[in-house]
């Protein structure tokens, strides 16, 4: 059973930095798709960012891009997402989560296609 427990949030000034991490545990194998998503209070789920656990190569949203950064490390499978730079509107819940994926592609952009979901921890920036 994949479990999926997010950490490192908490509240920043704009223009400061949060690095969030993604413990994963349940599985062992190794071709999973790793995402960051995050809900503002009345949004929707909006993706943030992918990385390709077996290739490593990572995605972002264009409203990140540049001051987000995804990575992994496979030994301790964890996720981390570097956030710098960081503005009010990017003041939601985030959260970790995966698919096994087997194909070539980039890892998808869309919720329904995360199979597993971590509880979330909160980013407020002010």
């Amino acid at each position: 059973h994949v479990q999926l427990v997010e950490s490192g949030g908490g509240s920043v000034q704009a223009g400061g930095s949060l690095r969030l991490s993604c413990v994963a545990s349940g599985y062992t194998y190794s071709r999973f798709c790793m995402g960051w998503f995050r809900q503002a209070p009345g949004k929707q789920r909006e993706w943030v960012a992918a990385i390709y656990q077996s290739s490593g190569a990572t995605t972002y949203a264009d409203s990140v891009k540049g001051r987000f950064t995804a990575s992994q490390d496979s030994a301790k499978n964890t996720l981390d997402l570097q956030m710098n730079s960081l503005k009010p509107e990017d003041t939601a819940m985030y959260y970790c989560a995966a698919y096994l994926y087997l194909g070539s592609r980039s890892c998808g952009n869309r919720a329904d296609q995360y199979r597993y979901w971590g509880p979330g921890t909160q980013v407020t920036v002010s």
